[in-house]
């Protein structure tokens, strides 16, 4: 891996604002078919993607990424890898499915962030939870999804430990086809634990500085998201690329000394070379 470093809502309120949005746009955009084709059961493939992440969400410093990027989908009955991520369903019927996912976060030395100097590092995470999936309407080539995770997160630096859970409930429109093109929006709320924000945004009275005075988190909703990501398959390739928006308007870590900024801006970009597939072919609509 080679790096380079460059330097009060309600979640009822955000989905009926998010559905009826999602919803006009799905109609708005038009054409193209969603219906199930007969796909490989796997495909290997191996790339590179680019990415400029925030250190940490809140942070007005970012890291830029040069990463191999491993393409592996799997479209079993149980186990599923695709656009959607990494999961095992569990329970899957017409408009509700249940499955486990994960989710991560990139690491980031003290050293590095002038808001963190002289703390601790960042250790990468892991998240992983149930999902509950529920599709809210569909039309030939279109569809709005309710999806409602909750995950607990583990440091993964030496001995593994447990750093709190986040919840992070999102209305979901997939557009597949456009101009050979799948398209996906995705937006909703934050939520996390004490421990959870702590991690991040807790300053012990040992670390305290005039600039950076100590300060103890609490849990509760911590902002918003809305990500936008375009994905497309050639006969070898695959191309996909993200842009993704946080904020931290009204969250209850925003008066944390850590906290330089209440907006951030995610963006990434991959091509990859898919040079096996299986032989077996399985129904799918991804």
């Amino acid at each position: 891996m080679k790096r380079m470093r460059i330097e009060r809502v309600t979640l009822q309120a955000v989905t009926r604002t998010v559905a009826r949005t999602l919803a006009a746009l799905a109609v708005a955009l038009g054409a193209g078919s969603a219906a199930a084709a007969e796909r490989p059961l796997w495909e290997l493939g191996l790339g590179a993607g680019a990415l400029r992440l925030p250190h940490y969400r809140g942070s007005d410093q970012s890291h830029d990424w040069l990463l191999p990027v491993p393409y592996v989908v799997y479209r079993g009955e149980i186990f599923k890898a695709d656009r959607d991520g990494a999961r095992a369903v569990l329970f899957e019927s017409e408009r509700v499915d249940f499955d486990l996912s994960v989710s991560a976060s990139a690491p980031t030395r003290s050293k590095d962030n002038e808001a963190r100097r002289g703390m601790s590092d960042l250790s990468p995470t892991l998240e992983f939870g149930p999902k509950i999936n529920l599709n809210l309407t569909r039309g030939s080539d279109w569809k709005l999804d309710l999806r409602a995770p909750v995950r607990a997160a583990f440091t993964l630096d030496g001995r593994p430990e447990m750093v709190g859970w986040t919840a992070t409930p999102s209305i979901n429109l997939d557009l597949p086809g456009r101009l050979g093109w799948n398209l996906g929006l995705q937006a909703g709320p934050v939520w996390g634990s004490r421990r959870w924000h702590a991690y991040f945004y807790d300053v012990p009275v040992a670390l305290a500085t005039p600039e950076r005075p100590a300060y103890r988190s609490r849990g509760g909703y911590a902002g918003g998201q809305f990500t936008a990501a375009l994905s497309r398959r050639f006969e070898r390739t695959w191309a996909g690329l993200f842009v993704k928006y946080d904020t931290l308007q009204g969250a209850v870590i925003a008066a944390s000394p850590l906290v330089r900024q209440r907006e951030n801006l995610s963006i990434g970009a991959a091509l990859v070379y898919v040079f096996a597939e299986s032989s077996q072919r399985v129904a799918s609509d991804d």
